[in-house]
């Protein structure tokens, strides 16, 4: 072969390698492109999936460490302290004292006007050592109507309890925005500033059904007017499918019906069996039924006596003598 068609020959070759290797990068920018496009896709359907399956979704109580684990993912106490009706002052108290007793679950709401209390409580007991800010699970709550912005109002519940995250965010009643602050709830979740999402008053599946239609996170909690007089154990069930967790926010009835729970003949005689008090009866009854409680006070003695329900249990047996008392009936309106 002479130098000419040598030359000829190796650009050939060249020609030919070049070639090969534009086919072999478009081949694979192809196939990367592809699977980004698959990604994309497979994100976009993540994120717009409004119900997960949640079958495999425990809602059982641990009894050991005293929380239940909710479908976000976080755990949850089981008892907790209520503020409702408490000040600033009153409530910084009440908190701190819960926390030093072993309470580790702590509600409020914007609408009662004491987060900055609650918030000194917290961080009370973190400077004394008694806690760290991840050990304490905070819960507040904001009604659907009044506001222009609802992820201000949010960032505004943050402010005013001072932490750096809401455990819990719950839309507090039904209401004409409800939908609007549902989704800014999402947002906040989205973005780390609220762990979990619930919400509270919502009592049929009628209502559930409204508000979760265009649900891109589905609640953690629904927290409701529960106790010994109104049970709603077929919402309770219903929801269950979803994982949601209901919380009983009247645990003894609420504020002018304690005593109706509290003196109850069927109550007296299962505390007398167990040498414990009304208010513990009842609120061990809850965790037992599957209901985390809230018992509001402002009282040291009864936060301690509050939290001291994990001694005994309840038998089967008396379960159902209280499970008897439902009339289906509750106390509030709204």
């Amino acid at each position: 072969m002479n130098k000419k068609n040598w030359k000829v020959f190796v650009l050939g070759l060249l020609f030919i390698a070049f070639a090969l290797a534009g086919c072999s990068n478009t081949d694979t920018s192809t196939k990367q492109e592809k699977a980004s496009a698959n990604q994309s896709q497979s994100q976009s359907v993540d994120n717009n999936q409004a119900v997960d399956d949640f079958s495999n979704q425990s809602t059982d109580f641990n009894f050991e460490s005293k929380t239940v684990l909710l479908n976000s993912g976080y755990e949850m106490p089981i008892i907790g302290l209520g503020t409702w009706t408490l000040d600033d002052e009153t409530a910084e108290n009440s908190v701190y004292h819960a926390l030093k007793d072993g309470y580790r679950l702590i509600d409020t709401a914007r609408y009662y006007g004491n987060a900055q209390g609650v918030g000194d409580g917290v961080r009370r007991a973190i400077a004394e050592g008694i806690v760290k800010r991840e050990d304490v699970f905070i819960t507040t709550k904001i009604v659907p109507y009044g506001f222009d912005d609802y992820d201000a109002a949010i960032d505004e519940c943050i402010e005013a309890l001072g932490l750096d995250y809401i455990d819990l965010l719950l839309i507090h009643q039904q209401g004409t925005d409800e939908k609007e602050l549902y989704a800014a709830i999402e947002r906040a979740v989205e973005n780390g500033k609220v762990h979990s999402l619930g919400i509270s008053n919502y009592y049929t599946q009628e209502d559930f059904e409204r508000i979760t239609e265009n649900a891109k996170i589905m609640p953690a909690v629904i927290q409701n007017e529960n106790h010994i007089f109104f049970q709603n154990t077929e919402f309770q069930s219903y929801v269950k499918q979803f994982g949601i967790i209901i919380e009983s926010y009247y645990p003894f009835g609420g504020r002018g019906h304690t005593s109706d729970s509290m003196n109850n003949e069927v109550i007296a005689e299962i505390a007398e069996a167990h040498e414990k008090t009304g208010a513990q009866i009842i609120l061990r009854w809850h965790l037992q039924a599957g209901y985390i409680a809230i018992p509001g006070s402002s009282n040291p003695d009864h936060i301690a006596e509050n939290y001291d329900i994990f001694d005994f249990e309840l038998t089967e047996e008396e379960m159902q003598k209280i499970a008897d008392l439902d009339t289906g009936e509750r106390y509030e309106t709204w």
